[in-house]
């Protein structure tokens, strides 16, 4: 008789089990990792499996013993793509054809964070870049090249290999790790930057990963520093989703069903006990009930991206949403009555942002509702305090030699408690302008520098139109 076991060892076993079946199927998994996420689900004994995503096969489960003699019928994923045959039929163009029209078009994509704007004009360069500027002095840029292109066309060379030998497009695809799911990417290499002083004046240098995302516009999602003066920057595209060895995975979590055996409850009684405790555990987070939700101010907005986000504590979400049923007067005059809120952000967290109201970072699920924690709240007396000590308004020099203002910063205090400091949360909201092919485009970032001491991007071609009607302490008024 198998051994009985805990919650935590039921379910390692259950992911060896996987990882065992896998093998069994003809279909060899790297070994046992946190790269492939799994979910146990305790259905009952009234279920059908699904039929679409990944496959279940009735006879393929194990039955599992808890400590406590309960039993389960455990049936386990076939990890599979199911694109194997049009991935090997395929004979459309290379993901580097696919991009070309990117480096063609001489494009730049941009992420603006606390202190550094990152830009990547696609096929040329990657900069690093700060600009400081006061009132009648020079703007002053601090800038860094992490990267410049070395040959006219970088993009031809692997592709024209993987077109005359087709052993070479049999190769392995890297794949990088976003939000739990190995996601494929196109790599371009990126040398010759600005010399490291660390690195005995090497060049700076980065590889660009392009990632399929059917709604994006040619994001930067993220910018990472992973070794000295060596960087990743990984770039959102819809151009790629067109090969299907790249195409966006929707659901990047694999299912294990367990149905409990007659005389077993439908879940083990200790997995029950911890879920409980970790329920007690998130208490200091405030419960916002369904009903509590606007819906008429949800219909104004619709979010364009998928759940993707990078694991790192510092970056938290990025994220466009496209508003579009309001004019510009009534939404900046809304905008600013704090009656139209701006929502953002993707993968787990989401943002709402009222102007001179608050800023809340929130979950939502269908089973428990919406749990909702205010980050920040507005008091003018407090955000005017800080702006004595802070640069609420930074400027853009024209190349008349007139100045307009380039990004506002505003300070919203007194936010939840947060456990790991015991103080409330707080966070600078920064409203940059930014111009899109769409009017009403909002992106939106969260960072933490700080425990609970957050920014908040929020980047709109909406804020260009309020941006010069910012006092000295950078607050805005409807244009006149």
């Amino acid at each position: 008789a198998p051994t009985p076991a805990s919650p935590r060892a039921l379910l390692c076993g259950l992911l060896a089990a996987v990882t065992a079946a896998a093998v069994e199927g003809g279909r060899a998994l790297p070994q046992l990792s946190d790269d492939i996420p799994f979910r146990v689900n305790w259905p009952g004994t009234e279920f059908s499996l699904p039929t679409t995503g990944v496959l279940y096969k009735e006879d393929n489960y194990i039955i599992m013993t808890t400590v406590d003699k309960e039993k389960y019928k455990c049936i386990l994923p076939l990890i599979a793509s199911g694109n194997e045959e049009e991935e090997k039929d395929y004979k459309g163009p290379t993901p580097g054809e696919l991009l070309e029209p990117l480096f063609k078009q001489s494009s730049c994509s941009y992420r603006i964070e606390s202190y550094w704007t990152y830009e990547v004009c696609h096929g040329k360069h990657i900069r690093q870049y700060h600009e400081e500027k006061e009132t009648g002095q020079k703007i002053n840029i601090q800038e860094y090249y992490l990267g410049n292109m070395m040959i006219k066309n970088p993009l031809s060379e692997p592709d024209q290999e993987e077109k005359e030998n087709p052993k070479e497009s049999a190769k392995e695809i890297p794949t990088k790790n976003i939000e739990g799911q190995m996601t494929p990417y196109y790599p371009v290499e990126m040398g010759n930057g600005t010399p490291c002083s660390l690195r005995q004046n090497l060049p700076r240098s980065s590889t660009v990963m392009y990632i399929c995302h059917p709604e994006a516009k040619h994001e930067i999602l993220s910018v990472a520093e992973v070794t000295t003066c060596e960087y990743e920057v990984v770039i959102l595209t819809p151009l790629l989703c067109n090969h299907p060895k790249y195409r966006f995975r929707a659901s990047p979590v694999n299912d294990i069903f367990c149905q409990s055996l007659p005389g077993s409850p439908l879940k083990p009684h200790n997995l029950e006990q911890l879920e409980k405790q970790q329920e007690m555990m998130k208490m200091p987070f405030r419960r916002v009930k369904e009903e509590e939700m606007h819906s008429t101010k949800e219909e104004k907005f619709s979010s364009i991206h998928k759940p993707i986000a990078v694991g790192s504590h510092q970056l938290l979400t990025v994220g466009t949403t496209h508003i579009s049923k309001l004019t510009d007067d009534q939404l900046i005059k809304e905008f600013l009555s704090g009656s139209y809120c701006f929502h953002g952000g993707v993968g787990w967290w989401k943002y709402e942002f009222c102007y001179g109201k608050y800023v809340h970072q929130y979950h939502e699920d269908k089973e428990s509702g919406k749990t909702s924690v205010v980050v920040g709240t507005w008091s003018k007396e407090e955000h005017i305090e800080w702006s004595r000590k802070n640069a609420a308004r930074t400027y853009y020099l024209r190349e008349d030699g007139t100045q307009t203002v380039r990004m506002v910063s505003h300070f919203y205090g007194n936010g939840d408690v947060c456990d790991l400091t015991d103080k409330p949360r707080q966070v600078t909201v920064k409203l940059k302008c930014k111009e899109s092919d769409s009017p009403h485009a909002v992106t939106i970032y969260m960072l933490e520098p700080h425990s609970c001491q957050y920014i908040l991007g929020v980047e709109s071609p909406v804020i260009c139109k309020i941006l010069d009607t910012a006092d000295e302490y950078g607050l805005l008024s409807v244009p006149s």
